[in-house]
């Protein structure tokens, strides 16, 4: 796959998560209980195999598009900082979602509250990368940069990619199989097409 395509796919996929994350949320606000194990594997995800793999990959593609365009840099600065935030701002989230999970009291506030800063932060960051980034990336990147971004991260299979196998996203999977009959396009990634998200510079 065309490795911008993979780039603008995985950010697809990644707020349709966060859409899945949000409309959880969004139940704390009426009173009701969200579904913690599905919160959980939603930023467990987003943290282990976004920041792990997808931002690393980011990281050394910015660094290698600033050198190409030095008026990026003040844009790449901010979002290499935003990388580590998101980052900070997941675990907090996770860390009260845990404890909520495991019925220890932690008031709805902090949930919504650190929830809210995720999700905003998490899409803003998206959204920029989208206008600013990838259209210059596109054209001024090379395969040796491609293939020096895709090293920059461990090459290991994505979990949500794993139809049929057990593991602790199983619940996640069905989940989003269930509801992409009716996501927007634009959002729609099914753990098949989810596959093929490998930064490939040779568009296979």
């Amino acid at each position: 796959m065309d490795p911008v395509k993979a780039w603008h796919e995985e950010h697809a996929y990644f707020n349709r998560l966060l859409n899945l994350l949000q409309e959880e949320v969004d139940t704390l606000y009426t009173g009701q209980v969200p579904n913690y194990e599905l919160l959980l594997d939603i930023v467990a995800y987003l943290r282990d195999y976004s920041d792990q793999v997808h931002h690393p990959r980011e990281d050394e593609a910015f660094r290698r598009l600033g050198r190409l365009s030095p008026e990026l840099k003040p844009v790449i600065a901010r979002l290499q900082q935003e990388h580590r935030v998101i980052g900070q701002a997941g675990d907090r989230l996770r860390e009260l979602v845990e404890e909520a999970a495991a019925d220890a009291v932690v008031p709805r506030a902090e949930i919504e509250a650190a929830a809210s800063t995720y999700i905003v932060y998490y899409r803003g960051h998206i959204a920029t990368e989208e206008n600013e980034i990838l259209p210059v990336a596109a054209r001024e990147l090379t395969d040796v940069d491609w293939s020096a971004a895709r090293a920059a991260a461990p090459s290991h299979g994505n979990p949500l990619a794993e139809e049929g196998a057990g593991g602790r996203f199983r619940n996640l999977r069905r989940r989003i199989a269930s509801e992409s009959g009716s996501a927007p396009r634009t959002l729609q990634c099914s753990p098949a097409a989810l596959r093929g998200l490998s930064w490939r510079p040779d568009g296979t």
